[in-house]
């Protein structure tokens, strides 16, 4: 792999090629993305779309950075984030809890198996009038939402990664003396941290999705909830603007989430196949 600044065999490279290098990485990796957003502005420009219904990416662009300047933006993509994070945060510590009870109890397979079987494919948002008339319509309803949602994935993952341990490993464990909470430690953690990881990947944007979709449902603050009211006086900049508001961020939860693992797994060896 060449270093940047040099060339594959190691001598240096110019930074005019160093930067065309880098160029070309951007545009292998988002060159669909820009296309897109050029379609987008040509369509918008030929008039090919009433203005009310899809308004130059621009203008998008414009209405931002008056969001950014008069503080809106901050507000609303600080409560989305808080209540995403926060209903993420508590699917993961109680969904890696509830799997690795699944996992290991027969008791609570035989007790609560059944409802994650039934739980999984249910559409969740089905609970949310309920949780309205439980909890109001304020925070509380929204995070119970997105955990009821994030936590599936979760304890999924948990459970399929620690039943894959391989059972010869904690036959030997045991027979070299070590307890249970040994064995969840240094065993079945550690080698179903790889299915775990994959759990909590696909909960992240669930979190993100449940709480855009509340907020548009219930009011209050946070992006879905401004694209909502941009929406109710036919303001199609409002709209898009919190589209493309919402796409950055997802991608930035995606990006940091991966990161995350590479991190925590550079012991493994899918951390080491990276690398080669």
């Amino acid at each position: 792999m060449a270093v940047i600044g040099r060339t594959e065999d190691g001598v240096r490279s110019s930074p005019v090629a160093s930067a065309l290098v880098w160029l070309a990485g951007i545009a292998r990796e988002y060159g669909s993305l820009v296309l897109v957003l050029i379609c987008w502005e040509l369509v918008a420009r030929l008039s090919l779309v009433p203005p009310y219904l899809m308004p130059p990416f621009n203008e998008v662009l414009v209405r931002i950075w008056a969001e950014i300047g008069d503080g809106t933006l901050w507000v609303n993509l600080l409560d989305t984030l808080r209540r995403t994070l926060v209903g993420f945060g508590i699917a993961v510590v109680a969904g890696v809890a509830i799997g690795l009870l699944l996992a290991r109890s027969s008791t609570a397979e035989w007790l609560v198996g059944p409802l994650v079987s039934i739980g999984f494919p249910l559409p969740k948002i089905v609970f949310l009038p309920i949780f309205i008339l439980w909890f109001g319509v304020y925070d509380t309803s929204k995070v119970i939402m997105i955990v009821c949602d994030a936590i599936f994935p979760v304890i999924t993952a948990t459970v399929a990664g620690a039943q894959g341990v391989e059972r010869q490993i904690i036959w030997s464990a045991r027979n070299l003396g070590a307890g249970e909470r040994d064995l969840l430690w240094t065993i079945i953690l550690p080698a179903a941290a790889p299915q775990i990881l994959s759990g909590i990947e696909v909960s992240l944007p669930i979190a993100l999705i449940v709480a855009v979709i509340t907020e548009m449902m219930l009011g209050g603050t946070g992006i879905g909830a401004a694209m909502m009211e941009s929406w109710r006086f036919a303001e199609s900049t409002g709209v898009f603007a919190g589209l493309l508001e919402l796409s950055i961020i997802g991608f930035l939860l995606i990006r940091s989430m991966n990161a995350l693992r590479r991190r925590l797994l550079r012991w493994h060896a899918e951390a080491q196949a990276d690398l080669v």
